[in-house]
């Protein structure tokens, strides 16, 4: 039978792991947004493949410039995708170690703080690789939008 204490033990490492439960959610819900946008760029990958071979020569090279940013953009994506799920994993094993900790009654405080920083770097290095993609969506734009003849925008 568990005594009072072990279950105070219990409830207050549940307490400790809170916090990077909520972080996890959030992270989850950046993945579902770089997912969807790896959808799309693929979408209009494929879409700009299959109207290349009927293009005209000055279409074509819009459509290779277009495909040339979607090719980076994926990319880019990728990476934030294999950054931000790192560190999913390592806030999953904070959340483990936390609990094994309390268990075993040993201090993991200095492997839990190692882990967390790790977690928070890969974070940080997922949303500059989103952040530089979402640049480069919207350069695009203009790229291809000059190249068609359109005025420059100012």
């Amino acid at each position: 039978m568990q005594t009072a204490a072990s279950i105070t033990t219990v409830a207050h490492v549940i307490q400790l792991a809170v916090a990077p439960v909520f972080l996890l959610t959030g992270v989850g819900a950046i993945l579902a947004v770089l997912i969807n946008r790896l959808a799309r760029v693929v979408d209009r990958f494929r879409v700009l493949e299959r109207m290349l071979p009927a293009a005209g020569n000055d279409e074509q090279a819009v459509l290779e410039t277009e495909m040339a940013i979607l090719s980076r953009r994926a990319r880019l994506i990728h990476w934030a995708i294999s950054l931000c799920t790192v560190c999913a994993l390592l806030i999953c094993i904070v959340i483990a170690t936390l609990f094994v900790g309390s268990v075993l009654g040993a201090d993991l405080s200095g492997t839990i703080a190692v882990l967390f920083i790790t977690a928070m770097l890969a974070l940080i290095a997922g949303l500059l690789c989103f952040l530089r993609e979402i640049t480069l969506a919207t350069g695009g734009i203009h790229v291809v939008g000059r190249q068609a003849g359109a005025p420059a925008r100012k």
